[in-house]
């Protein structure tokens, strides 16, 4: 199945059925009068966050929606069926925005959730609904309201514990082959990864989620290499897997430009916590090592983790840390919670 983390769809609601205009007509009934019944109500166009789905690939190749229109009363005070709804079922972190692809409409983050982005039109008044003590032979009806039509996009963010960001060819397909059953493309060559790739990774008696994200370069904010439209699927994550590639010459370069290009993506992903690794220590001398070393803890002002994604050394450290720092994330949430509601709280 192939990846699609944005498409922008076409939605109309139904139109209401017509109210019908009827009188009663039958023997030995001497005055018989209006017994037209109301439309049924135009459908809606309906979003549901259903589980087992990764991607918007199905609207690829349908982008058109319409819901059905009600149907029209009928005599005897019949009242029209309703127009059934259309459903757009989307994968959890899937997001609805306006045509402007800046207004937020809804954030779908539940497996069940259910939002009515459009209400079908409102079925007419037969004429049996205007008959008064004045007027006991109305001869119109209402039609039914027209619904309502607009474009909107859908944009998927995936929800991952952890995120691994790098330069391209820093490792990271490789890295999520060795901890999880994901089975990454890899091969050495730049940008082998062309759409994030999602992996579970099991540590100890714990589960997390880890995604791959395709490797940026200098400029990607800029639309330069593939860009940085992936990066809003590691808005979600908990912690940042940062990548550094130990062949390369510089790492501090290396370290910062990643660094730029998420600050320059959005601040709040820049400050998330980062876990700064360096990869492919099995390639490196050991008096380089101990340099780039050095150079990195330096630059980052953090421990730096020594990892060999082909051999597995120092996967499980890093595996261990990112199970620590989601559950410091989380400690420190209920406890913001916690004050929010008793201001008075202490640990």
């Amino acid at each position: 199945m192939k990846f699609l983390d944005q498409a922008k769809v076409y939605i109309r609601s139904g139109d209401g059925g017509g109210g019908a205009v009827s009188f009663l007509r039958e023997k030995f009934v001497e005055f018989g009068g209006p017994n037209g019944g109301n439309g049924g109500r135009g459908g809606d166009v309906v979003l549901e966050c259903v589980d087992g789905l990764n991607t918007l690939i199905d609207y690829r190749y349908q982008q058109h929606f319409k819901a059905k229109t009600g149907t029209h009363g009928m005599g005897k005070q019949r009242t029209g069926a309703d127009g059934a709804d259309v459903v757009l079922r989307v994968p959890v972190g899937t997001q609805v925005f306006e045509d402007d692809n800046e207004t937020l409409i809804a954030d779908m983050t539940e497996v069940g959730q259910r939002l009515v982005l459009l209400s079908g039109g409102n079925g007419g008044f037969g004429n049996a609904h205007f008959k008064t003590s004045s007027n006991q032979a109305p001869r119109h009806a209402n039609p039914g309201q027209v619904g309502t039509e607009k474009w909107v996009w859908l944009r998927l963010k995936l929800i991952a514990d952890a995120g691994l960001v790098g330069l391209p060819n820093a490792g990271k397909s490789t890295f999520l082959a060795a901890v999880s059953a994901a089975k990454p493309k890899i091969a050495d060559y730049p940008f082998t990864t062309l759409h994030p790739n999602l992996g579970v990774v099991s540590i100890g008696e714990r589960d997390f989620v880890l995604a791959d994200i395709p490797g940026l370069i200098e400029g990607a904010s800029e639309g330069a290499g593939i860009g940085d439209r992936f990066l809003g699927h590691v808005e979600r994550c908990g912690v940042l897997i940062h990548l550094i590639d130990g062949t390369q010459d510089d790492v501090k370069l290396a370290y910062q430009t990643i660094r730029s290009e998420l600050a320059a993506y959005d601040e709040r992903l820049a400050e998330k916590p980062e876990l700064v690794v360096l990869n492919k220590i099995d390639a490196i001398d050991p008096d380089a090592l101990k340099e780039k070393l050095k150079v990195l803890k330096k630059a980052s002002k953090a421990d730096v983790l020594l990892v060999s994604g082909v051999t597995g050394k120092g996967v499980d450290q890093v595996l261990y840390g990112v199970i620590e720092t989601l559950d410091a994330e989380k400690a420190a949430k209920l406890e913001a919670a916690r004050r929010k509601v008793e201001p008075n709280w202490a640990p």
